[in-house]
């Protein structure tokens, strides 16, 4: 069966693009009007679960996302191609790495979640695990990770797509697949070139947790800060955020 899938542009350079936990092939703010047409070929992917295929049954796991990642590349017809992941959708970008290094070119972690697991405190933990079901722990969350700057109406159409985009137990499983899993020992080394873009205001995957995770085992990993944004460059600094992943992705 075909994977839905949104596209934008034809040009020679390939990607697939995989969003984070919060989000859909549609929640990239307004970035997608900055994209250059002409010289990208965008795929954006829904999980199983999400968005357009919310009700594509699943296991709504990392492992799964890797599987549709790759056969969604051969429904295109690329045998190689890059790939940009938000946040979860960054380790979800990892996984396909291990599974086929051969065919990727490039990749973009945009507030990257790292390889290894991600450690919470018992707070963190309760707050994480207890937002599938309560709308109040998303919007902590949010705020959170946008540095307690974010407008009162962002943070509530944030929340409203995310309860929107899928039901809370599928939720719930993207994140006990995402957190605990550890792909670090697999991509420890890998010459892939990396592009980290990691926000200023980003109270929870900072610079300093990219150098001690990704920089360590990507040897060909590029950090950059990003000014004025916190978990969401996509949506807080959208012209800004195109140009340098399209730089990079170009060079």
């Amino acid at each position: 069966m075909a994977i839905a899938h949104r596209r934008i542009g034809t040009g020679p350079v390939r990607v697939i693009v995989l969003h984070d936990w919060f989000g859909t092939s549609a929640n990239w703010g307004s970035v997608l009007e900055y994209l250059d047409p002409e010289g990208f070929s965008y795929a954006f992917l829904d999980y199983r679960g999400y968005g357009e295929r919310r009700d594509v049954a699943g296991r709504y796991s990392v492992p799964e996302i890797a599987d549709d990642v790759l056969e969604l590349a051969d429904q295109l017809g690329w045998d190689t191609f890059s790939l940009l992941g938000h946040s979860m959708g960054a380790k979800a970008a990892q996984q396909v790495l291990v599974r086929a290094p051969e065919r990727i070119e490039k990749l973009v972690g945009v507030a990257p979640v790292p390889a290894a697991p991600y450690e919470m405190d018992d707070a963190t933990h309760a707050l994480f695990h207890g937002a599938a079901e309560d709308p109040d722990k998303r919007r902590a969350i949010l705020a959170l990770v946008t540095g307690n700057r974010a407008s009162r109406h962002w943070l509530d159409r944030m929340v409203g797509h995310s309860l929107a985009a899928c039901r809370p137990e599928v939720f719930a499983a993207y994140l006990a697949s995402w957190q605990p899993l550890d792909l670090s020992a697999a991509v420890k080394g890998n010459t892939v070139p990396v592009l980290v873009l990691v926000g200023e205001y980003d109270l929870a995957l900072t610079a300093e947790v990219m150098r001690a995770t990704w920089k360590t085992w990507y040897p060909n990993c590029r950090i950059r800060t990003v000014p004025g944004t916190g978990h969401y460059p996509p949506h807080e600094t959208p012209v800004a955020f195109a140009t340098e992943v399209e730089a990079f992705l170009r060079s």
